[in-house]
């Protein structure tokens, strides 16, 4: 993702401290190549680490990549929904949420 695509925190990070912004994403290419599965598996299972994690910010930025690489809404709300067994209803209601802040925006 190019700098200027990057949400303002990891912004700042690449801008204040490019070595380790390099270090990073030639992490994240490292464990992308890792294995067999595909770009978009890969973005649902990013997706939903992110649902797990409970972290806001990931899951509005793996929501506008998927988006922007033609995934469904449906699917990203459903990777959401998965999670009720596992995670709790209140934490996929977050996840929903936070997943209808982008596609509400890409309307």
């Amino acid at each position: 993702m190019p700098r200027q695509e990057l949400p303002a925190g990891a912004g700042r990070v690449a801008e204040r401290h490019p070595e380790v912004w390099r270090a990073y994403a030639a992490l994240g290419k490292a464990c992308a190549e890792s294995g067999p599965l595909d770009a978009r598996t890969r973005r649902l299972v990013k997706l939903a680490l992110a649902v797990g994690a409970g972290s806001e910010g990931a899951v509005h930025s793996h929501v506008r990549r998927a988006l922007a690489e033609g995934e469904s809404s449906a699917a990203l709300e459903q990777v959401a929904l998965l999670g009720v067994p596992t995670l709790g209803l209140p934490a996929s209601v977050a996840a929903l949420t936070w997943i209808g802040d982008i596609i509400d925006d890409d309307d």
